[in-house]
């Protein structure tokens, strides 16, 4: 019996032995295919074929919103304000009367002018007078010399000239009288006021440091972006862009290219470019910030491929080509760039392979044996 029991024992060993054998064997090929899946995996490249296409993106640059009209108003003459008509915030129209002002000097002035007019007018009526009666007394002969005839045309002629610059006198007097009248030149809304009345102002010295009034349009606006030389080509007349102010980041607002420098500023390099903007509903103020959105349409010539495709090494910036699954790496240079693409201009043609996810993981000519290829 004891022998019996030492022979089922050794069996019961012996048959674990076995199946425990046989499980290690079986995870150990689970553990190889698995590995050989991974590293299979692993050297799997994704590829695409090049095609020409048009890059479309935008670019952002700080621009200003000013009054597409803008004046300092003085006064003209030397005198007092009387009375003033605005203030700040004033919207006026053109022509509108802003202030009147006060030089009793004038009115005298005027009031001489006006008597000296008179008198020459009179003067000259009673020469023309006896001119006409010599002439038409000479017409019977021998009743007038002809010297006396020509005294009396020359003297009306004298009283002519006098009458004339009397007359000029006035009218000169008359004008300068009319600046005691400020009136606006166009259209917009009195931002500044800088005298009350009774203040002393004129043309020069003390009183005129300052403007009487600072006059902007408000209603249509100019839109000043400098745009730096590597853009200029992209911006033509009549080019539409969008802008957005800090004041109303929900809302963006249309504008048009209306006037370009067509020079670059010779300190920033760049061109200044304006653009109208109507503001009827006079949301945007002059002197705000605007983020100016330029787009930037690619030549329909070019190539446009994934950023990831690019690779920029310390050797310079390259793709990798794909030929006869080899990695080839071609030195490129890139151009305008949208939030997935970016242009590329080298030794690459239409139909060429490129690695989609280029690193320098991939060496130059090295193997690519397992290459999947899709399209983008």
């Amino acid at each position: 019996m004891r022998h019996i029991h030492q022979i089922a024992m050794t069996v019961l060993v012996a048959g674990a032995a076995a199946v425990l054998q046989s499980c290690g064997s079986s995870r150990a090929e689970e553990e190889e295919h698995e590995k050989a899946a991974a590293e299979t995996s692993a050297h799997v490249v994704d590829a695409f074929p090049l095609k020409k296409e048009q890059l479309v993106s935008n670019i952002q640059i700080p621009g200003e919103l000013i009054a597409f009209q803008q004046v300092d108003i003085y006064a003209k003459v030397s005198s007092f304000v009387k009375k003033l008509h605005v203030d700040v915030g004033s919207e006026v129209r053109e022509g509108q009367l802003l202030a009147t002002m006060e030089a009793p000097e004038l009115t005298s002035q005027l009031v001489t002018s006006e008597s000296r007019l008179k008198s020459f007018e009179a003067i000259y009526q009673a020469s023309k007078a006896n001119y006409e009666r010599l002439l038409e007394t000479s017409k019977t002969p021998g009743t007038v010399s002809q010297n006396d005839l020509d005294v009396a045309l020359a003297k009306q002629r004298s009283d002519l000239a006098q009458l004339d610059a009397a007359r000029s006198a006035s009218r000169e007097i008359t004008d300068t009288r009319n600046y005691l009248e400020i009136r606006a030149p166009f259209s917009g809304i009195i931002s500044a006021r800088n005298v009350s009345t009774g203040a002393y102002v004129g043309p020069s010295g003390k009183g005129s440091e300052f403007p009487l009034f600072t006059l902007v349009e408000q209603r249509k606006l100019r839109l000043v972006v400098s745009v730096p030389e590597q853009y200029t080509s992209y911006l033509r007349n009549q080019s539409q862009v969008t802008f957005k102010v800090k004041s109303l980041p929900n809302l963006e607002f249309p504008a048009k290219v209306t006037r370009l420098a067509g020079a670059l500023d010779a300190r920033l390099r760049s061109q200044r470019t304006e653009m109208d903007v109507i503001n009827t509903d006079r949301k945007l103020l002059p002197g705000m910030i605007a983020e100016v959105s330029i787009p930037l349409s690619g030549d329909a010539a070019t190539f446009a491929v994934p950023k990831s495709a690019v690779l920029n090494s310390t050797q310079g910036t390259y793709v990798i080509k794909v030929v006869d699954k080899r990695a080839v790496w071609v030195p490129v240079k890139t151009g305008s760039s949208s939030t997935e693409k970016t242009e590329i201009f080298g030794d690459v043609k239409e139909g060429d392979v490129l690695v989609k996810v280029a690193n320098e993981e991939i060496r130059d000519n090295s193997d690519l044996k397992n290459v999947k290829q899709e399209t983008i």
